[in-house]
């Protein structure tokens, strides 16, 4: 059932941002799912997934979701954003820990965090790739720590499907 909420509310979202565009399913692969659309001619191939945990001292929450996209027309690939379910904290950063390793190089507008640049995605694909969990810390406007726990569980056979997709070379 979470599946298919995820997939729905990613329905909403990316049909929102492509006016109309209707996700087509490519697969899901262990706690991650691959989509793909049409913008025009273009293909937009993305893939997504929601925590496996959440935590934090809130009433009320959003979706929770993560996604990874390839735009190959416009030559942007592995473009990573998350939706916290609240708006972020004017000018706070998110942390990403996997494994050892922990990335803060994220920015956040409104709902959504980005990493600061493409170098900052390639990193995090990299460590995604090894991983088998990811936990991502943010704070809401209202000051509230959370902390979610994501599975990485498929994550590289959604990755190799929506770089397929997409015509993504290595």
């Amino acid at each position: 059932m979470k599946k298919f909420f995820s997939a729905l509310s990613l329905f909403c979202f990316a049909a929102t941002a492509v006016s109309a565009a209707v996700p087509q399913s490519i697969g899901e692969y262990g706690d991650w799912t691959a989509f793909y659309y049409k913008d025009g001619r273009n293909t937009v191939c993305y893939m997504a997934s929601t925590p496996v945990k959440d935590e934090g001292k809130y009433t009320k929450r959003g979706d929770i979701y993560m996604v990874v996209t390839h735009r190959p027309q416009e030559k942007s690939f592995d473009v990573i954003n998350i939706n916290a379910g609240y708006t972020y904290k004017d000018k706070s950063r998110v942390k990403i820990q996997i494994g050892n390793k922990t990335i803060d190089k994220l920015f956040t507008d409104g709902t959504m965090a980005w990493t600061i640049n493409g170098d900052v995605d390639a990193e995090l694909i990299k460590e995604m790739k090894r991983g088998t969990r990811m936990i991502v810390t943010g704070t809401s406007s209202r000051g509230t720590l959370t902390k979610d726990t994501y599975s990485l569980k498929g994550f590289n056979k959604a990755y190799t499907a929506i770089s397929k997709k997409c015509n993504k070379k290595s």
